[in-house]
């Protein structure tokens, strides 16, 4: 049973999760969740996946971040979105950013470690994945931070 941060309605908790079945690319179907490579394009039909998880295959490859920014902003994608393999609490926020729903947590690394890097600024300048507005517009518009 992977140990995994997965967000709440509030907050984002540790648990214990059952290994879930996803299909390769290549053998998805539609109808199952979908595991994607890094290296994978995604596309209008992949928003349609009941479930995406994108393996990290080092946690300084940034591609799967990209990927999870596009699914989310130029494919809607609103789904359950899953960060899997060579995830690191030094990029847990940017996880978070970029739209991720569920993170596994590697083996040797502690869950509660990531849980303290989940939010580690008061405020962002740049827009993200979760908030595409920019600080300046927000506080424009008189909503702080």
């Amino acid at each position: 049973m992977p140990t995994q941060l997965r967000k709440g309605a509030t907050t984002w908790e540790v648990v214990e999760s059952e290994e879930t079945h996803y299909q390769s690319s290549a053998d998805w179907d539609g109808s199952s969740p979908l595991l994607m490579q890094c290296d994978e394009e995604p596309s209008r039909d992949t928003a349609n996946a009941a479930g995406i998880a994108i393996e990290f295959p080092s946690f300084v490859d940034g591609r799967a971040l990209s990927i999870a920014v596009l699914l989310r902003t130029r494919f809607g994608y609103t789904g359950e979105l899953r960060a899997m393999g060579a995830t690191h609490e030094d990029i847990v926020h940017y996880l978070v950013r970029c739209g991720f729903d569920v993170i596994d947590v590697a083996k040797n690394r502690l869950p509660e470690r990531y849980l303290a890097l989940i939010d580690p600024y008061s405020a962002h300048y740049q827009g993200s994945a979760i908030q595409p507005e920019q600080s300046f517009q927000r506080i424009s518009r008189g909503v702080n931070a």
